[in-house]
């Protein structure tokens, strides 16, 4: 039970580094976006991005419950 519980934190918190990964080149891509000019395409990167980061938060909150359930499991 600890070792699936382990496997799932760690696909959890690699999910978290893409989501945090993409929402960073996102908000890269706006700002250069931003900066030439672009107005239309700037809405798109922006719901990238906050899509990127909603994910994000998703991933993290799972990954704390999984935490607990292992703390309650070996307690």
């Amino acid at each position: 039970m600890n070792t699936l519980l382990f496997i799932v934190i760690l696909v959890l918190s690699i999910l978290v580094v893409v989501s945090l990964v993409r929402g960073i080149i996102a908000f890269m891509q706006t700002t250069k976006l931003d900066l030439e000019g672009g107005d239309e395409r700037i809405m798109d990167m922006q719901m990238r991005q906050n899509k990127a980061m909603f994910a994000r938060i998703k991933y993290q909150a799972a990954a704390i419950l999984v935490v607990a359930v292992l703390l309650l499991v070996n307690r």
